[in-house]
């Protein structure tokens, strides 16, 4: 005898709603982290092409930064929070291994009893989150779902590090998704390599911080060989993005990679091919590398300073420690 499952209705497509974002309080000029790592500002905006970040106030926590963010994407979307059927929160920088932040912020915007979790996939978290909400929702598993990006990497940097310490910033990018009559979420194009797991982390475990066998730990990097992999590789997966898509770079009206370096997002450009029609997000100078906040952060600003990209296609992918990376094509809502 064979027995037949009961299953959610299938959707066929999914797409963004709307946008949330949150970034720390505080914008902390280059001259304020020279000191400690004999540098200069010139140097920092050379190199990185970053003017200030955003870092919060030592009493607000990642968690705040994801709920103010979730709250507004949420509102913009003009969606009744009952109905939404998965929180993901895409983060490094939870301040407790448990509870996930997820829980916490689906039940700060009513989203109870919703399913809810956290993941860490570093700077390429928020794109992750999307591949998985955007397959959740075209499953019938959930009929709305919000994907937060959320960081507060000052809690876990070292002033003294040359290698990442002025790069990182705090905030929150977050994003509702829901069900769409027409494709709004391309295939993803993601993956990892381990092998290359000691170029960026934590320097240390917290059971040798707890054992007084290290200090705080802190992320580092081994910045050139960052740097190469995510010039060469990850414009051969932007690429491959697109092609999946079937979207030439002309038909883009935006292009989002994850806010890591000035000069990665100039050799993106140019390694695609993109148009001057194409904006290009550059988020970088004034909030800084916020790890899985980057993407959802940059996106929301350029949305903000260019409305008229609402419907258009973006590109958009994120990459960093794992080694992990996702990229996917969106139709900006």
């Amino acid at each position: 005898m064979t027995s037949v499952l009961n299953q959610a209705p299938i959707t066929a497509y999914s797409r963004i709603l709307a946008m949330g974002a949150a970034r720390g309080e505080n914008a902390v000029p280059n001259d304020d982290l020279v000191g400690p790592i004999n540098s200069s500002d010139e140097w920092i905006r050379q190199r990185t092409g970053i003017a200030t970040r955003a870092r919060a106030d030592r009493g607000t926590s990642a968690i705040d930064l994801a709920t103010t963010a979730a709250k507004e994407a949420v509102e913009k979307a003009g969606i009744d929070p009952a109905e939404i059927g998965v929180v993901i929160v895409a983060t490094i920088s939870n301040p407790k291994q448990t509870p996930s932040m997820a829980a916490i912020v689906a039940d700060a915007i009513g989203a109870t009893p919703a399913a809810a979790y956290d993941m860490n996939a570093a700077c390429a978290g928020y794109c992750y989150g999307i591949a998985q909400a955007d397959a959740l929702i075209r499953t019938g598993a959930a009929k709305y779902a919000v994907v937060i990006g959320a960081e507060k990497l000052s809690d876990i940097v070292d002033p003294t590090d040359r290698s990442i310490s002025f790069l990182l910033g705090d905030g929150a990018g977050a994003a509702v998704l829901g069900p769409s009559d027409t494709p709004g979420v391309s295939v993803s194009q993601w993956g990892s390599d381990g092998s290359k797991a000691h170029l960026v982390g934590m320097n240390h475990t917290l059971t040798e911080f707890r054992d007084g066998e290290s200090e705080w730990p802190t992320l580092r990097q081994e910045g050139p060989s960052v740097f190469r992999w995510a010039v060469w590789d990850m414009a051969k997966v932007a690429k491959k993005a697109l092609d999946d898509a079937g979207v030439k770079p002309e038909d883009l009206a935006a292009f989002v990679p994850h806010q890591a370096n000035g000069r990665i997002i100039d050799e993106f450009a140019k390694q695609l091919g993109l148009p001057d029609t194409v904006k290009i997000a550059r988020d970088i100078e004034t909030t800084g590398n916020t790890s899985a906040a980057s993407v959802p952060l940059a996106t929301h600003r350029l949305l903000e300073e260019n409305p008229d990209l609402s419907g258009g296609l973006s590109l958009q992918i994120g990459f960093g420690a794992g080694l992990v990376y996702a990229a996917q094509v969106v139709v900006l809502p």
